[in-house]
């Protein structure tokens, strides 16, 4: 099949104003107030000489540090407001430049629903290459995250397997939240390497970006931030994700949650900016609230859909892309639950147009993975960037010619304007508008047909290979760390 250009939200006309200048620089400044009395943990020995070498209290004990706000903030000076990311087909690059909103699959689902029998299983790496060869087709999905675990490959090298694999199936831009260790990301730059072609290609061009996820509250994990570290020397795109959550992780309100959140990520952006100033970096985020009843992770509601837009206005004060959580429903499949939490969360994302949103496919709070979910959740996205174009106004808009030629009374069908403009209105691809008799009748509906679609995908869509001497490189060079984990 044809290569689709990506779609992505360019320019909208609507805004939306969350929060003011002065209450982000209130957030900003309480942010500051806790990495300097708190501390954050940064359990890595690697980071902690770092943070001493810069000015920060740092206790190896418990391995908090105390960094004065002053250092956080010109380290984040160095960070660059924009960068591309970049893909095996150049034309599919994205410029995280702040005027896209590109749209991502989330990860890291450990089911699936099975595409073919519906039933509920464990994921596996035929999973990985699948979702990422669907994805490789729909113009909407702008980059992939791995979004299911390869849990039938071993857990050192699990994320390496993921990354072969999506290479293997699709040309668009690939970011993991899966890179865990040191060893494991030297390994994922190596295999980067070798997709570029060379380091200083790499570099220029970087085919691979790593995400974190920090320990809230106010925490990193270590062997996140040695790869994050290792990723960042390359030139790879890195960032720092929170996931915290109100009444649990971090405190109840809102505000008291962006605060936390906002010191986990800044603080680990500027580690990144300490050890190599000017490295490509972004803010991450997935804030969200417990549910009070059961104590869980949520996946939807007001307070996602407010975090959503609140966090790329914190990303835009740093100057930094934002790669934000949306989609991604606490329901347990495709239903009525899952239309509202991804649609109002895409929407308040996007029309404070975050760079990155992730979540694509996957449902009960990232967990389990559906290709049904992952069609209609474009087809979401298509729609708030069809509304998000505003409506523009001009004389060819206007149309005063032709509402004069047809008069009233009369009709537009036959008129060239019609015909001129007639495609820029939307059409849905799983909305249900056919008369209600037919309905009745065929008894079909949205699933079905993201189900055909995604079948009809996986079974005919084939994107450009990788050449077989660059994949017998990247197997043994997984291969040589399984033979060192063992040895």
């Amino acid at each position: 099949m044809q290569t689709q250009p990506i779609k992505s939200i360019s320019n909208p006309k609507l805004s939306l104003n969350i929060l003011s200048p002065e209450e982000v620089r209130q957030i900003h400044e309480a942010t500051l107030h806790v990495i300097e009395k708190t501390g954050v943990r940064f359990p890595s020995e690697r980071a902690l000489d770092i943070w001493q070498e810069s000015g920060a209290a740092v206790d190896r004990e418990s391995q908090i540090v105390r960094v004065p706000g002053h250092v956080i903030e010109e380290a984040l000076k160095h960070a660059p407001p924009a960068y591309d990311l970049a893909a095996r087909n150049p034309a599919q690059d994205l410029p995280l430049d702040g005027n896209h909103v590109f749209v991502g699959t989330d990860g890291c689902g450990v089911e699936v629903l099975d595409l073919y029998t519906g039933q509920r299983r464990t994921s596996c790496l035929q999973d990985v290459a699948d979702i990422a060869r669907v994805a490789d087709y729909l113009p909407e999905v702008g980059f992939h995250w791995v979004a299911v675990s390869a849990q039938d490959k071993p857990p050192e090298t699990r994320s390496l397997h993921e990354l072969l694999a999506i290479w293997q199936n699709s040309t668009k831009h690939v970011q993991t939240e899966s890179v865990y260790s040191a060893a494991e990301a030297r390994v994922a730059v190596e295999m980067a390497t070798a997709v570029a072609g060379s380091p200083e290609s790499l570099r220029q061009r970087p085919v691979l970006s790593i995400m974190q996820c920090t320990a809230p509250p106010l925490g990193q994990d270590g062997g996140s931030v040695d790869a994050a570290l290792i990723a960042a020397e390359a030139g790879l795109p890195t960032g720092f994700m929170t996931m915290t959550s109100c009444a649990s992780t971090a405190p109840a309100t809102l505000a008291g949650n962006l605060v936390v959140g906002n010191a986990e990520v800044i603080s680990g952006l500027a580690l990144i900016q300490l050890a190599y100033p000017g490295a490509p970096v972004f803010y991450a985020a997935a804030q969200t609230a417990m549910d009070l009843r059961s104590g869980a992770y949520t996946g939807g509601g007001p307070e996602d859909f407010l975090f959503g837009a609140a966090t790329n206005v914190l990303a835009d004060f740093y100057n930094v892309p934002l790669s934000m959580g949306s989609f991604a429903t606490g329901a347990k499949e495709p239903n009525w639950q899952a239309g509202i939490d991804n649609s109002l969360s895409t929407f308040m994302a996007s029309i404070a147009m975050s760079d990155m949103l992730l979540g694509v496919g996957l449902l009960h709070g990232s967990r389990i993975w559906s290709y049904e979910q992952m069609l209609m959740d474009c087809e979401i996205f298509d729609m708030v960037r069809q509304t998000l174009r505003g409506i523009e106004v001009n004389e060819e808009t206007l149309a005063l010619d032709v509402i004069d030629a047809v008069g009233a009374g009369g009709h537009y069908l036959a008129q060239k304007h019609t015909r001129k403009h007639m495609r820029q209105l939307w059409l849905p691809k799983y909305m249900d508008r056919r008369p209600y008799t037919e309905w009745q009748e065929k008894g079909d509906n949205a699933r079905d047909w993201a189900n055909a679609e995604a079948r009809r995908i996986l079974e005919t869509h084939q994107p450009e290979p990788l050449e077989p001497g660059l994949v017998k490189e990247l197997e043994r060079m997984i291969v040589g760390l399984e033979t060192a984990v063992v040895q």
